[in-house]
């Protein structure tokens, strides 16, 4: 059976800080006030785009407590975890909810973490798809976007996982243009 691949990060489960957090312009980062609405609405989107037997790679910051992670059985898919920076629990608190989990992984020549890589990391794949910085970008000395870079928090990404092959898409358009 074939099946689509999907990527996101930061989901940040029952967090509820992240419901507090602002952007640089002052605006709230995430719609919701407080984290039982923002948890149902993320896995309502979940489920609307992703299949049971889809592939979904979570770049990480899943949730920030062991007793949340249940709520990954609510998700449609197969999930990768891609650890990232709160993601500090011992290994046997995500076994039962993922396939796999790793620090990094390279997929179809583009690297996917959950912070973004070093620059000199990236001359030997396409681009860096990653979390971590939630609606801020990956700068150029000029100040500019660097394109070798694409965000996949959930801020970005209308809060729902995103088809692998959409990214990769974005990316070689962006790089092409």
């Amino acid at each position: 059976m074939s099946h689509n691949k999907f990527v996101i990060a930061d989901t940040h489960f029952s967090h509820e800080g992240v419901t507090r957090f602002l952007r640089a312009d002052g605006t709230k980062l995430r719609p919701w006030d407080n984290t039982q609405d923002m948890d149902e609405a993320l896995v309502a989107n979940w489920n609307e785009v992703v299949k049971p037997h889809d592939r979904v790679y979570m770049l990480g910051d899943v949730v920030m407590r062991p007793k949340d992670l249940p709520i990954l059985d609510r998700l449609n898919g197969r999930k990768v975890l891609i650890k990232g920076n709160h993601d500090i629990f011992p290994l046997k608190k995500y076994l039962p909810y993922f396939d796999d989990i790793r620090a990094y992984h390279r997929l179809d020549g583009f690297w996917m973490s959950h912070i973004p890589i070093h620059p000199e990391s990236t001359e030997r794949v396409t681009a860096n798809v990653h979390g971590h910085i939630h609606s801020r970008e990956v700068l150029l000395p000029d100040g500019t976007a660097d394109l070798r870079y694409y965000c996949v928090s959930v801020e970005r990404i209308n809060y729902r996982p995103i088809e692998w092959s959409e990214v990769t898409r974005r990316i070689k358009w962006s790089l092409t243009d």
